[in-house]
């Protein structure tokens, strides 16, 4: 029964079944370093990527997004990732970063 759920809700004891980060594409945008970092789940990928920001300081900031999305192309998936990234820059403007996190979900 737990091996139910736990494939149901994205849960696997197999490292083959897990998600996996493929390595993507980056694009600065907005003072930004976009990265796309499609995730593989069996024969589709999931659109994931993060957004970088290094303050005057020199500390970079990071802001990881991942969303329901999934293509059957990784490229497909890439590009989506870095559309969402310019869309959540837009979107939310300077209070993406103005907390003190150094790495958060958005």
């Amino acid at each position: 029964m737990a091996s139910f759920f736990s494939k149901l809700f994205g849960r696997s004891g197999t490292s083959e079944d897990q998600a996996q980060a493929a390595p993507g594409k980056a694009e600065a945008y907005a003072d930004c370093t976009i990265r796309a970092t499609p995730m593989r789940e069996g024969s589709q990928f999931r659109l994931a990527g993060s957004i970088e920001k290094v303050s005057p300081e020199g500390v970079t900031k990071v802001r990881n997004f991942i969303r329901a999305d999934l293509f059957t192309s990784e490229q497909d998936s890439v590009d989506a990732a870095l559309r969402k990234g310019r869309q959540i820059i837009d979107q939310t403007g300077p209070s993406l970063f103005s907390d003190d996190a150094p790495s958060r979900q958005v």
